[in-house]
Formats: structure tokens, C-alpha cells, sequence
């Protein structure tokens, strides 16, 4: 445990942004699964209705540094990519 009060505020805020970071990363992960879902079940539209919440998610997470931002593009690319080329009912 730390001993300092500089080494205190820094682990209250390193478990913050732990929390912080680990809530946006399962919420990019939960819309991914809902949008291959929604596919899977040939619901292309509700999952093109999804697309701008994810890549709001997905910007953010690079913004603040969550994730990085190639990672970021490149996870709106295959989820862009997946939809678009999905089998039309």
C-alpha cells in the first residue's frame, strides 16, 4: 500500500480509470456481439441502426486513450465491412 499522499491520490486515480477503461471496453465488446448477432439472425437493418452508437464508442475510447486509434479504425472497418457485405433478406 502506498505511503505518500502523492502515492495514494495516484492509486485512487489509477483504480478510477481502471474502471473507467474497463467499462468502455466491455461496452464496444457487448455492441460488437449484438451487432454480429443481429446479423447472424439476418436483422441487417437494426444492425446498421447500431453502427453510429458503436463508432461513438469506439472514438471515444481512442480519444481518451482506452484503446489506441488504429485499433479503433480498424474495429469500425470490420464491423462496417460485415454488415455491408451481410446476405439481404
Amino acid at each position: 500500500m502506498p505511503i505518500k499522499k502523492s502515492a495514494k491520490k495516484a492509486l485512487r486515480q489509477s483504480k478510477k480509470r481502471r474502471a473507467q477503461n474497463l467499462r468502455r471496453k466491455k461496452k464496444i465488446k457487448d455492441l460488437t456481439k449484438e451487432i454480429r448477432n443481429l446479423i447472424s439472425q439476418k436483422k441487417i437493418k437494426e444492425a446498421k441502426a447500431l453502427l453510429p452508437q458503436i463508432y461513438k464508442i469506439l472514438d471515444k475510447a481512442a480519444k481518451v486513450g482506452t484503446i489506441k486509434k488504429n485499433t479503433a479504425s480498424r474495429k469500425k472497418s470490420r464491423i462496417t465491412k460485415l454488415v455491408n457485405t451481410a446476405p439481404k433478406r
